[in-house]
């Protein structure tokens, strides 16, 4: 059922390995490392054609110019203000929806639970529209609060099935033996399965994090002004209108890249906990 660890393959497959490893890294590094070099060009190695050869020099200052002549840093702040809330907010719905999906039977739970599951698939290049009028008709364009509740909603789809499927493996007999004891529904949620899923909400946060604040689409469909606009939107505010300065949107690409980056690492141990905690008794 289960693919062989590669120690277990033959010689020949496991020499194949070795040499396709680093080239499929290469390839998929690829794109970053050439993000990374072009955010170290002057900008006179672009105007002269040099977009995948050695930097003549090392321009750091194009770290600083991103602050210099852009409002990144607001971009940024943007970002927070955005991403923060959504976490919080989906993670808060999705913990009490699955828990209600994962723990209660009663008519229409599994009706419920796939139309959460449904919602992830459909294209939310398909939603475009209707979104932006419905928002729109309620004064929400160009808010934060518009395109975050839009984010709550989308993401907690995703969520519902993560926490409904990892509250679903938990001991039921401890939601039992409160229940015998007389402790409410909202005790037993908030002091037995809310601790036993702490890994789970860690993993999670991670995810939607991540998924936040690299979204791109809809920050350039429902937002419009630079006092809103996340940083994955901002980002493009750095183009001139005559002149691409390309050094300048890999440099600020590479800085807006860093609190996710920057989370995961922080928080890896409660992610991998969260992600392999059912996969062995």
């Amino acid at each position: 059922m289960f693919p062989r660890p590669i120690e277990q393959t033959s010689r020949s497959t496991q020499i194949m390995y070795k040499v396709a490893l680093p080239i499929a890294l290469f390839i998929w590094l690829f794109p970053l490392l050439g993000v990374a070099l072009t955010s170290l060009r002057p900008a006179s190695d672009l105007a002269q054609g040099n977009y995948f050869g050695m930097p003549s020099s090392i321009a750091f200052e194009n770290y600083a110019d991103v602050f210099r002549n852009s409002a990144i840093g607001q971009y940024i702040l943007n970002s927070f203000k955005l991403t923060i809330p959504v976490v919080i907010g989906v993670v808060a719905l999705s913990t009490m929806t699955g828990f209600a999906l994962g723990i209660y039977k009663f008519r229409g739970c599994m009706a419920v639970f796939f139309i959460f599951v449904a919602g992830n698939f459909v294209p939310f290049q398909i939603l475009m529209v209707p979104v932006r009028d419905m928002t729109v008709n309620l004064g929400l364009i160009n808010t934060t609060a518009g395109l975050g509740l839009f984010h709550i909603a989308f993401q907690t789809g995703f969520c519902t099935l993560f926490m409904r499927n990892f509250i679903k493996g938990l001991p039921f007999e401890l939601i039992e033996a409160a229940r015998v004891e007389g402790v409410s529904e909202i005790k037993i949620f908030w002091y037995i399965v809310v601790p036993l899923m702490r890994p789970a909400i860690a993993a999670l946060s991670v995810l939607v994090f991540t998924f936040i604040w690299n979204e791109y689409f809809w920050a350039t469909v429902l937002t419009t002004s630079a006092s809103i606009q996340p940083v994955t939107a901002g980002l493009n505010s750095l183009n001139g209108q005559y002149v691409a300065q390309w050094q300048l949107v890999s440099a600020g690409s590479i800085i807006a890249a860093l609190p996710p980056v920057l989370m995961f690492f922080l928080m890896q141990k409660h992610f991998i906990a969260g992600l392999t905690m059912g996969a062995v008794k």
